[in-house]
């Protein structure tokens, strides 16, 4: 088969012709010049009640072998995530499985010793998602009450991934948005939790477009007093962040962000439409990633890294934009359902039902 007919924008059709596949091989070695974390999708029993609103039914073994794929090609996975996952009706009796399944794959992993993973440990593999999901925001108390609330819950998920081995990824909190009277609550969150972590953490910061319900987050709907909050922040708590993900999906911001982070705080880019250029950097800064893209160009994303690895940049760069359309496509608006693309790119690909 050289060409297909796909329908088109107008009603009508369009051919396409297809391309000569590259032909992506798997590292020899772990990856170093950039971290790069995929944001991994879940695998629902086909023949489950799988109905908005009922409890999560998961394949596992589709699940965790879509894990071991994603290592096999040197990337890390990002778990229990908000809009892969979490936002979308994964509840939070399914997500702690979640962390604690791809926890002991991570291990397995970790004990066998294969050469894109060679010397990687269970917080290098795989982050998981921390956060205020198992909360009823409906019953939430105002004030101090429900700041004391969203504590509480971040606590208790903090706890369930650092017993299950992955680094900590502190995610926005619907919960905390509501609450929260201004910068001052969510300072006094994140310090605290900051304060009490044995390990550096991931600090998440998700845009409207992903989800609508943290507009306002950090205390402010201006991005430019929202940042200030956020770096200030990390300034005061470097030694506890690993890195800040953001996913704003504003090249100039995160350059402009990344630049103004302490020595030793990374940028994992979220951005699915500009990560080619962010991930190659300005010359003086380039950014790591943890994107959800990668779960559906986990090949190409791999041997653009093993360029990078090599020294060759430029090759690096133009594998990395031969897949930027197909990154708008999947995460054009409404961007919070871009998971549908992930899963029929899976499928497709036959690594899942």
């Amino acid at each position: 088969m050289t060409s297909l007919i796909l329908p088109s924008e107008d009603g009508g059709t369009r051919e396409y012709r297809l391309q000569g596949g590259a032909p992506w091989g798997r590292p020899t070695a772990p990856l170093t010049a950039r971290r790069a974390y995929a944001a991994a999708h879940v695998i629902p029993e086909v023949l489950a009640d799988n109905t908005p609103g009922a409890p999560a039914r998961l394949d596992w073994d589709a699940t965790m072998a879509y894990r071991h794929e994603l290592w096999s090609y040197g990337l890390g996975v990002a778990d229990a995530m908000d809009t892969a996952q979490r936002g979308m009706g994964l509840d939070w009796a399914a997500t702690q499985q979640l962390i604690k399944r791809t926890g002991v794959e991570a291990a397995s992993v970790v004990s066998a010793g294969n050469a894109a993973t060679a010397g990687k440990s269970v917080r290098d593999l795989v982050s998981c998602g921390a956060g205020t999901d198992q909360l009823d925001i409906d019953a939430l108390p105002s004030g101090e009450a429900g700041i004391k609330a969203v504590l509480e819950a971040y606590r208790e998920q903090i706890a369930v991934v650092t017993e299950a081995g992955p680094k900590v990824i502190l995610m926005a909190s619907r919960a905390l948005a509501k609450v929260a009277r201004g910068p001052e609550d969510y300072l006094e969150v994140y310090s605290t939790l900051l304060q009490e972590v044995d390990q550096p953490v991931i600090l998440h910061w998700l845009g409207t477009m992903f989800d609508p319900a943290l507009a306002g987050y950090w205390g402010s709907d201006d991005v430019a007093t929202a940042t200030e909050t956020f770096l200030g922040l990390i300034k005061d708590n470097a030694a506890k962040v690993d890195g800040v993900k953001v996913s704003l999906l504003d090249a100039s911001h995160e350059v402009a962000l990344r630049a103004a982070l302490p020595d030793g705080v990374r940028l994992y880019t979220g951005d699915d439409f500009n990560y080619p250029e962010l991930i190659d950097g300005d010359g003086s800064h380039h950014s790591d990633a943890l994107l959800g893209i990668f779960a559906a160009i986990y090949p190409a994303a791999s041997v653009a890294l093993q360029n990078y690895d090599a020294g060759n940049a430029a090759k690096a760069r133009e594998i990395l934009d031969s897949t930027r359309e197909l990154g708008k496509h999947i995460f054009s608006a409404p961007t919070f359902y871009y998971k549908t693309g992930i899963a029929f790119m899976s499928w497709l690909n036959g690594k899942q039902p």
